[in-house]
């Protein structure tokens, strides 16, 4: 009974995380919002086991009852008791008839109809990439937005507090995750906060000793030896027979005095402080501007002075004389002198943007980006969210949303790729990318052939509760989603050359659910409708 239950919590508890597996996961809310659903219904088919659970055990109880009270009578005078035919007749129907229906009930499985739903969904659970995931995701954003793993565990973000807790076991697991991926710095932080939480008198599952354990080991990896030397000692004092402790203690110290005999030093006592965010320097990864990325995505780090703001106007846009936009013209915003950047409002309206996410929910699937090598669509770490291309035949309002787009930019759409629609769902994002093709990856867009991609016109289709901006690192540029706008920026200059300015990045979704579609203009059809200028950078 108690291995059922143990299964069905953890069954319930995994469910609302995920959708398949790990390269698809938390990155589109709108499809994860099927398994709350999804736990909805296990929930009500839980219940429903409780209740025959009971019932049987109700039924067992009665039966005990009636027959204790039969056997106290029988047993106290047995001869006597089957000296009346009745009595003899009664031991033989129960013995025969009445212990066999028992027997039946007691076999009864009340939990086959939960067990066969559970198979029925149990497709969309999760399993260890998912998890992985998932953890990566929260680690995603614990960089980027600068929270410590407290209160993060407390649910605490940036101007929002909710009940969304982590436990002692949930910050070990986290760290568990970032120990098995040789990522010390992420384990350290959350092990250190399960610590934490263990020794404030949390109730846990997982031991002191295993703490210290994983604590201890990615302390000495990210060089902290007289700090890895107390936890280990630490460990020791609990558990003397543990079977690494020691060898590690006497491994730490070992080489602690060398490096200190070598430098010709004092031992000093490990810091009494208190392991947290900025204790330790965060490794370099891959992505060279990862810093200026990550603040601008906090707001921090813009170089928007008041110079730049004075040369930033507003106005109403007919696309010099669209007839379909004199009598209602678009009101255009300037976000940026250079390159130009504008946002346009009210270019969806919202039952637009419901159309469009419900004709896209259905082909959401894991984004890809080109392989400059090879020209060919594949996913990548770096680009996290779900996305569907649309096609004018699909519906009316994908034809009307594309003559709109034409007309505010003037640029045809003839050989403009399919309205491209993305959820990004937990820590989703797009790190700093360029939209065109490069000079080293020539056959990036040979496939279309249609040339480089000239331009960009990215809607936004929801607001974020938090995070998610579209940031360019080059310039110091952030543009915040607002719910039914569009910002436009032109990726070559006039001669065809890339503004390498626009490299641009999606920060990770903190809060909320981000919805965009975009279009992506390329340069043929469009030789008179943006002719091209007579030096490099026109």
């Amino acid at each position: 009974m108690r291995k059922i239950l143990s299964f069905i919590l953890w069954a319930l508890l995994c469910c609302c995380c995920c959708w398949t597996t790990q390269a698809e996961i938390f990155t589109s809310i709108s499809q994860m919002t099927d398994l709350i659903y999804t736990e909805k219904e296990l929930v009500q088919s839980l219940r429903e086991y409780i209740q025959a659970e009971e019932s049987k055990l109700a039924a067992v109880k009665s039966w005990a009852n009636k027959l204790d009270a039969l056997t106290k009578v029988s047993t106290s005078d047995p001869e006597g008791y089957l000296a009346h035919p009745v009595n003899a007749y009664k031991l033989m129907k129960r013995l025969n008839t009445e212990w066999a229906e028992l027997e039946t009930l007691v076999l009864q499985n009340p939990s086959d109809g939960f067990i066969s739903n559970m198979s029925i969904h149990r497709q969309y659970f999760p399993d260890a990439e998912d998890e992985t995931g998932a953890a990566k995701a929260l680690m995603r954003l614990q960089d980027t937005y600068q929270l410590d793993s407290e209160a993060f565990s407390k649910g605490k973000l940036p101007g929002i507090h909710s009940n969304a807790i982590l436990t002692v076991d949930d910050c070990f697991d986290m760290g568990k995750t970032a120990y098995n991926d040789a990522d010390y710095y992420h384990a350290v932080l959350w092990m250190q906060q399960s610590l934490k939480q263990l020794d404030g008198g949390e109730e846990t599952v997982v031991s002191k000793e295993d703490i210290l354990d994983y604590l201890s080991y990615s302390v000495y990896q990210m060089g902290d030896l007289p700090r890895a030397i107390e936890l280990t000692r630490r460990l020791v004092a609990i558990d003397p027979s543990h079977q690494r402790a020691g060898g590690n203690l006497r491994y730490f110290e070992r080489l602690l005095f060398k490096q200190l005999n070598e430098l010709n030093q004092d031992y000093q006592p490990a810091s009494e402080e208190p392991i947290k965010l900025g204790t330790y320097i965060r490794p370099k990864d891959h992505l060279p501007e990862r810093e200026a990325y990550e603040a601008l995505c906090r707001g921090e780090g813009l170089q928007m002075n008041d110079v730049r703001r004075s040369r930033l106007f507003c106005r109403y846009q007919d696309g010099k004389r669209n007839p379909r936009l004199l009598l209602k013209p678009m009101k255009e915003e300037d976000e940026w002198d250079s390159p130009h950047i504008v946002r346009y409002l009210n270019v969806l309206s919202h039952k637009e943007i419901e159309k469009i996410k419900e004709l896209a929910k259905p082909r959401l699937a894991r984004a890809t980006v080109r392989d400059p090598k090879t020209g060919v669509l594949t996913t990548a770490n770096y680009r996290v969210s779900k996305s569907a291309w649309l096609d004018k035949e699909d519906d009316p309002v994908i034809d009307i949303v594309n003559q709109r787009i034409e007309d505010i930019t003037g640029l045809t759409v003839d050989t403009a790729e399919l309205l491209q629609v993305a959820n990004y769902g937990v820590g989703g994002q797009y790190e700093p990318h360029y939209d065109f093709s490069r000079k080293d990856e020539p056959d990036a867009f040979k496939r279309l052939g249609t040339g480089n991609r000239v331009a960009t016109f990215l809607n936004y289709m929801s607001d974020v509760e938090a995070g998610g901006a579209t940031v360019f690192p080059d310039f110091g540029a952030a543009i915040w989603p607002r719910k039914g706008t569009a910002v436009f920026w032109y990726n070559l200059f006039k001669s065809g050359e890339g503004d390498y300015r626009t490299r641009h990045a999606a920060c990770p979704v903190l809060v909320g659910s981000k919805w965009v579609s975009n279009k992506w203009f390329h340069e043929r059809g469009q030789e008179f409708r943006r002719p091209c200028g007579l030096t490099e950078v026109d």
